[in-house]
């Protein structure tokens, strides 16, 4: 509902606005026109001079009708399905303009307006109607081919656009929903430390500013460093430490080099976050958690394990793949990269929750 919201205040904003073709491409295009018409009329009749005179009376007149069918029929009557009466009116505008070309050839041009005939051609006889209106027809249906071609580029440049903008206003939102779950999360290890009146409240504190400062700014980047992410989270499981003190153990494994790689921000946190959520708060006794990173070549390799509650609902184990968290990492890499840029995967059995991600970075 959001990102509709959102696209729809986009379109309304004007902010893909319409194309519209510049003046001079089409002084460039008529002008190009013209000069090849002449050239092309003077060359077959070995006469330059009337092919000059017959295209400054024709051109003017290719212009108006093209234009009126390209601007004004088309819209009024083909895209309102009105093809009888369209049919009727580009006929009586190719009439029209049978007229108004012969009488302007006749009188300041040449009485015979069609010398390329066996024979000359003083008034408007049926070979000359049909041969002046095929031509015409050729011209208005050349430049209208032109222009649907062009609006049809333009759609589909504005369409690629309307899906690039919603992608990106959708991974916002994504990213937004990470923020406030990390954050109260957060706040609810800070909140239990109090209770126990600890002294390990000012070191929480500050791990605490350290990881909203990197909320704060790195969401807002497309792409943040890898280091950084691996820095939260390790700022995030020295948090989850103090809270749970001996009954939780973590093993951390980093391997690769990490400097140089970039990473859609908060991407693993939810990850790491999901083997607390289900994996600590919810066990009896000594809990296990894995965290491995590693980076080969181009590519990240991360991997999360945590032991399950001997005893869970299996609505709960059901559920749990389809939490706020992992559901949300799944979509952000629909969103994000290319099918072929990563591998997700969760897998579980009776003692063991696992998940992995192979991620170009």
């Amino acid at each position: 509902m959001y990102i509709n919201e959102k696209l729809h205040n986009l379109i309304q904003s004007k902010k893909v606005s319409n194309y519209k073709i510049g003046y001079k491409y089409h002084i460039i295009f008529w002008t190009i026109y013209f000069i090849f018409n002449v050239l092309r009329w003077g060359s077959l009749h070995n006469d330059f001079a009337y092919s000059l005179k017959t295209n400054l009376i024709g051109f003017p007149i290719h212009i108006a009708l093209a234009y009126f069918n390209i601007y004004y029929l088309m819209p009024k009557f083909i895209y309102t399905k009105k093809y009888f009466t369209y049919v009727v009116l580009v006929f009586l505008s190719l009439f029209l303009m049978l007229l108004v070309k012969f009488n302007l050839t006749y009188y300041l041009v040449s009485t015979n307006v069609m010398p390329e005939a066996a024979e000359p051609v003083s008034s408007i006889t049926l070979n000359y109607a049909i041969i002046t209106m095929l031509g015409e027809l050729y011209v208005i249906s050349f430049v209208t081919a032109i222009k649907i071609t062009i609006d049809w580029l333009q759609e589909h440049s504005k369409l690629h656009e309307l899906e690039r903008r919603q992608m990106a206003t959708e991974l916002r939102f994504l990213r937004s929903q990470v923020s406030p779950h990390f954050f109260f999360n957060t706040l609810n290890n800070i909140y239990s430390l109090t209770l126990e009146k600890s002294n390990k409240a000012p070191e929480v504190v500050l791990k605490l500013s350290d990881l909203m400062r990197y909320l704060l700014y790195a969401t807002k980047k497309r792409k943040e460093g890898l280091k950084k992410e691996v820095e939260c989270i390790q700022n995030y499981i020295d948090l989850e430490r103090i809270r749970f003190d001996d009954s939780l153990e973590v093993d951390v494994n980093i391997t690769g080099n990490l400097e140089n790689k970039a990473i859609a921000p908060m991407l693993l946190i939810p990850l790491v976050e999901n083997c607390f959520k289900h994996g600590a708060s919810k066990n009896i006794g000594k809990m296990n958690i894995c965290v491995n990173i590693n980076v080969i070549d181009s590519f990240l390799y991360f991997e999360t394990k945590n032991t399950k509650p001997k005893e869970e609902k299996k609505d709960r184990i059901a559920s749990r793949a389809g939490g706020i968290g992992l559901s949300n990492v799944k979509k952000r890499l629909q969103l994000g990269y290319a099918s072929n840029e990563y591998e997700f995967n969760v897998e579980e059995d009776k003692t063991l929750f696992k998940v992995s991600l192979k991620l170009k970075v």
